[in-house]
């Protein structure tokens, strides 16, 4: 593949034979033509290479939740796969790289794989040894890499340029010079960074990997010596996995808020099915039922699932029921977070929405609507309870209302007509004065609120927009008044 830079079109990706020929990343295509006139090029597509790439990664957590992209170096993009911990599950390394690169072959992905102690000495044989697959035993790395090219060590060409000029050709050509020596042979902070690589390449400076996708602290996953081809046994599977992943939680105290299966096709696709929770749980028939009402049965499993992952991505410590004095707990909290969900699940996230807390005095600002499983944010400037007392029923927008004339400029109308009928005040109490929000500008005005009761006894409140005796400053419209809401 060819790139465009600055100095023109050059090479920024080989396979075998152009290699084999005398060809090499960075070249100008000029020069690569006239050493090689059959060179046959394609553009580079940087973005959708490492779309690839991702979705690549994704598939590869089958095999071990830890997968980094490496993109460090243009056009020897890679992965970096941590299987220390998992490779007992496949039948060793050397099973689980061969079951890795068949794989891939069936999914028509070309690739050259190597495990080794190191993250760089992995990188190195993946990309430059000859063999489509390697695996080096524990402590085998030094000699592994002797008689690779200095280029394996993942340093910049003008760092690999000097080393020839030295004498230095291969990865073994360093071991006998000391590092102190080596490093000043380099001019500025090149040195310095050939011996990093190096003593990362080796082990001897660690080397830490980041995720493509943030860690579960809790995951189950399974691989089949058989792709699983009908959803009965991959329902089986789950329960299995779910059983396993609820007795994984017990020991920490905690419960699932958010879960995610993901299956890995055998054609190299990945399917993934995430459900949230009202309330944290580990009761694996709440687990099951969700994921049915989410559609489990419409899973895309292509022509069969190679293993499952069942993972929980946000948990939450599980408190203590109080039991009645029956014997029965109580129900009503966990019973509404599991409608919730089950309708969630049927109908989507933005379908079910609950009120949440905001940080205003205006009534009708007061509540702000979100997804009814999303936990409210900590809010610093919320403003506490409001202990004066609220009708039950707001009406939303507040309907207006006609008033006669006050007695005094800041009391409660003697009666007023709202829905075509004119109620007379028996009772008031007020007024209760709501200043405006001063970034909302000149619209808002000042309120004042009244609890008024009429002759048959019905409570309202009421509210006058505006005060009396500023209709003439600065173009201000009359007072109005308006229903608000009615109480119990």
């Amino acid at each position: 593949m060819v790139e465009r830079g600055p100095r023109g079109l050059s090479l920024r990706a080989l396979n075998a034979a152009a290699r084999g020929r005398g060809l090499s990343r960075g070249q100008s295509h000029a020069d690569a033509r006239a050493i090689l006139p059959t060179l046959v090029s394609h553009p580079a597509e940087p973005e959708r290479e490492a779309e690839a790439l991702a979705r690549l990664a994704l598939w590869c957590e089958r095999w071990s939740p830890t997968v980094a992209i490496d993109a460090a170096m243009p056009g020897l993009e890679g992965l970096f796969v941590d299987i220390g911990a998992g490779a007992h599950l496949f039948g060793g390394e050397e099973a689980m790289v061969a079951a890795m690169h068949r794989s891939l072959r069936r999914a028509a992905v070309p690739a050259c794989l190597a495990v080794a102690d190191s993250p760089g000495a992995a990188w190195a044989l993946a990309r430059f040894s000859e063999r489509p697959r390697t695996s080096v035993p524990p402590g085998g790395t030094r000699d592994a890499i002797a008689t690779l090219p200095i280029d394996a060590l993942r340093v910049g060409g003008e760092i690999v340029a000097l080393a020839r000029r030295f004498g230095l050709r291969r990865i073994g050509d360093l071991y006998a010079m000391p590092r102190a020596g080596l490093a000043r042979r380099f001019r500025g902070d090149k040195g310095l960074a050939l011996v990093t690589r190096l003593d990362a390449a080796l082990g001897i400076e660690p080397e830490a990997l980041q995720p493509h996708r943030p860690l579960p602290r809790h995951r189950i996953a399974r691989a089949f010596a058989e792709p699983r081809t009908d959803m009965a046994g991959i329902t089986a599977e789950l329960e299995a996995l779910a059983d396993a992943l609820a007795a994984r939680l017990e020991p920490d105290g905690v419960g699932a808020r958010a879960l995610t299966l993901a299956g890995f096709r055998s054609d190299g696709g990945v399917t993934t099915l995430t459900l949230r929770l009202g309330l944290a749980t580990r009761t694996v028939s709440i687990w099951l039922r969700l994921f049915r009402e989410k559609g489990l049965d419409r899973l895309d499993i292509g022509f069969g699932i190679d293993a499952l992952a069942l993972s929980a991505d946000v948990v939450e410590p599980l408190a203590e029921r109080q039991p009645l004095l029956d014997g029965e707990e109580e129900q009503t909290r966990e019973d509404l977070a599991e409608l919730v969900d089950r309708l969630t699940a049927r109908l989507g996230e933005t379908a079910v929405l609950a009120s949440r807390p905001r940080a205003s005095w205006l009534p009708e600002r007061a509540l702000r609507w979100g997804p009814a499983q999303t936990a409210p944010d900590p809010d610093p400037s919320a403003l506490p309870p409001d202990p004066r007392p609220r009708p039950i029923l707001l009406l939303d927008p507040p309907e207006p209302v006609t008033v006669l004339a006050a007695e005094v400029p800041d009391g409660a109308p003697p009666s007023f007509t709202w829905r075509r009928v004119t109620r007379r005040v028996a009772r008031s109490e007020g007024p209760e004065r709501l200043s405006p929000e001063w970034w909302r500008g000149s619209a808002a005005r000042t309120r004042d609120y009244f609890r008024v009761e009429d002759e048959a006894g019905t409570r309202y409140w009421l509210f006058r927009d505006g005060l009396y005796g500023w209709e003439d400053q600065d173009g201000a419209k009359p007072p109005t008044w308006w229903m608000h809401g009615l109480f119990p």
